[in-house]
């Protein structure tokens, strides 16, 4: 028979349990030694008189902190004067003499001599001879004009008035008349009174034929509608120049 070589290792296996019982023994022991050792207490020299004290709190008990308020003492404030004391009032000399002045204006009184009569206008009553028509307020109203503003009736009056001249003037009175070629013209006035009729006509021409044709022109005139100034009918003076060609 060959004699086996023995193997260490398979050696140790046979020792393994008693090597792990130990070790278990010997962590135990050291355990045991941790928990029976005390430690030793140091006393420690208090310098301070105080003495913090300690207290245990319970981990589940609700902490709250209070701050305490200090009484501040109430001062004494003097008492406000609502009424101010007058100053002493010192006595004045008697001697000042009052002069008393009269306000009351004096009245001047006015003779009137009683057997001169005076005559007063009342307002808005005076007598208007006659209104340029530049400058009347509202103008007279030609027959054809009516309802129109009061500037649309004065241009409508304008355009109606020269139509009025052109169809009506005799053209022919001037070649009759042996006038000479080139413009003539003839300045003429009248009054449209509060009526609304045509009076004193007034005509300046160098030639009688001339100012008895524009007269009976002028006459010829329709009746207007008079033109108010402060809302009250007058007369108005219009100013019309005709002027013609001879060829």
């Amino acid at each position: 028979m060959k004699n086996l070589k023995k193997l260490p290792t398979k050696q140790l296996e046979k020792f393994s349990n008693i090597f792990a019982q130990l070790g278990l023994v010997l962590v135990l022991f050291i355990v045991y030694l941790t928990l029976e050792h005390k430690t030793e207490q140091k006393s420690f020299a208090i310098v301070d008189d105080y003495v913090q004290e300690r207290i245990i709190v319970d981990p589940t008990t609700e902490i709250r902190f209070t701050k305490e308020l200090k009484e501040v003492p109430k001062q004494d404030l003097p008492e406000k004067q609502i009424f101010v004391k007058d100053a002493p009032i010192e006595k004045g000399d008697n001697d000042i003499v009052e002069k008393v002045i009269d306000f009351e204006p004096k009245k001047e009184v006015t003779e009137v001599d009683i057997t001169k009569l005076v005559e007063f206008k009342e307002p808005g009553e005076d007598i208007v001879d006659d209104v340029p028509y530049d400058f009347i307020q509202e103008a007279p109203v030609f027959k054809g004009c009516e309802g129109l503003s009061k500037q649309e009736n004065k241009e409508c009056f304008d355009k109606k008035m020269k139509r009025f001249v052109q169809r009506n003037f005799d053209l022919d009175l001037a070649s009759e008349m042996g006038l000479n070629s080139g413009k003539h013209k003839i300045f003429t006035q009248f009054i449209i009174d509060h009526k609304g009729n045509v009076v004193d006509i007034k005509i300046r021409t160098p030639s009688k034929g001339l100012e008895k044709e524009a007269e009976r022109l002028i006459k010829k005139l329709p009746k207007f509608k008079p033109g108010k100034q402060n809302n009250k009918f007058v007369k108005v003076r219009y100013t019309l120049p005709i002027s013609f060609n001879v060829d």
